[in-house]
């Protein structure tokens, strides 16, 4: 590892980007997350790779198909409302197995919203968003440091895996700056793709890339194959902080920005004589599920704390399948859950009084 360089959130993912092997971007500017093509139009040029601002979001996700037909690697960055219009070819992308990574610098909502942090499109990343039995792999750093480490694995993932990955972060994590320390060499895993096209000279069977399947059995074959799948991805890549559960009055779900703030609020609840664990899911999808199997019965109750009316609460309550109970505290507009109102809370399960 190198010096540590203070660099704002949407830089480092544009330069993770970069360090991982993505020579090629296509976007359109939307706040909070537009530095990152900033960032990319400054750089890309340099290394002989493609930037391209669309002219929308859905050409942009149609331009990131294109490449990634043809075995690049390749991302594209929005917020909220911009990723509404890259659900199609999102869900083309996942049905035609197309290795590529997404980025989610969420604002609040719904429609066009405002430009402050929020975690509300955790239903459209983590349950599909566009048509058809799909899933995204989706990763939620917490700090400017995972962001760069996890933006790079997600590239590997991609190609691992032949399917979409979503980075999500809110508002927060994009603007913020905090110290990052880059790696000498990245990680990069190089997989063959002998399926993309990059043209054949008449020497092979021609490759194509499609997710229209006309005949009902061979569609509903392939359908199978996706779920497969999938099973390998929850079964190797499903990722988890699990902090101060043992023995804990009270366990906290909470991911990204706002999993920062509860391990505050276990500070002060120590002070009270209160234990509180935290389980923060890094990906989304797939839902660390199994975390929640060997706690479940632990303690006086969970609580799950989002930048949203209440979405990922559901995962939670599935995981737990009635073993405890679930409370939600959360916060929209753009406001941010305060150490306050989640300590009292806490204060409030552990003694038996929450609603």
């Amino acid at each position: 590892m190198g010096e540590k360089v203070l660099m704002k959130g949407n830089e480092v993912i544009a330069e993770a980007a970069l360090r991982a092997g993505c020579r090629c971007y296509f976007g359109y500017p939307i706040t909070p997350q537009t530095e990152v093509s900033h960032y990319m139009a400054k750089r890309m040029d340099k290394l002989g790779g493609a930037f391209v601002q669309a002219e929308s979001e859905v050409a942009a996700i149609n331009m990131v198909y294109g490449a990634a037909s043809a075995g690049k690697r390749v991302m594209t960055s929005s917020s909220s409302p911009g990723i509404s219009l890259k659900q199609e070819g999102i869900s083309y992308s996942a049905g035609a197995e197309l290795p590529m990574v997404i980025i989610d610098v969420v604002r609040a909502g719904p429609g066009l919203g405002g430009i402050l942090p929020a975690q509300c499109d955790y239903f459209q990343m983590v349950k599909g968003g566009g048509h058809g039995d799909y899933h995204n792999i989706v990763i939620a750093p917490s700090s400017i440091q995972e962001l760069y480490e996890l933006v790079v694995e997600a590239f590997n993932i991609a190609d691992r895996y032949r399917n979409p990955v979503v980075v999500m972060g809110d508002g927060y994590l994009g603007q913020m700056m905090e110290p990052v320390e880059f790696r000498d060499v990245e990680p990069i895993e190089h997989i063959e793709k002998p399926w993309a096209c990059t043209g054949h000279e008449m020497k092979r069977k021609h490759n194509t890339i499609t997710s229209i399947y006309i005949d009902p059995n061979v569609l509903e074959e392939h359908n199978r194959k996706l779920q497969a799948k999938y099973r390998k991805v929850e079964e190797n890549e499903t990722r988890v902080e699990i902090f101060n559960c043992d023995g804990a009055d009270v366990i906290v779900t909470a991911y990204g920005t706002v999993s920062r703030i509860v391990k505050n609020v276990i500070k002060d609840a120590e002070k009270e004589g209160i234990k509180v664990g935290l389980i923060r899911p890094i990906t989304l999808w797939p839902f660390p599920s199994a975390a929640y199997e060997k706690y479940a019965e632990t303690p006086k109750g969970f609580l799950t704390v989002e930048m949203s009316a209440g979405q990922m609460i559901e995962d939670v309550k599935l995981a737990l399948n009635g073993k405890n109970k679930v409370y939600f505290h959360g916060r929209t507009g753009g406001n941010v859950p305060t150490q306050k109102d989640i300590l009292q809370i806490v204060r409030d399960i552990a003694a038996g009084k929450a609603q």
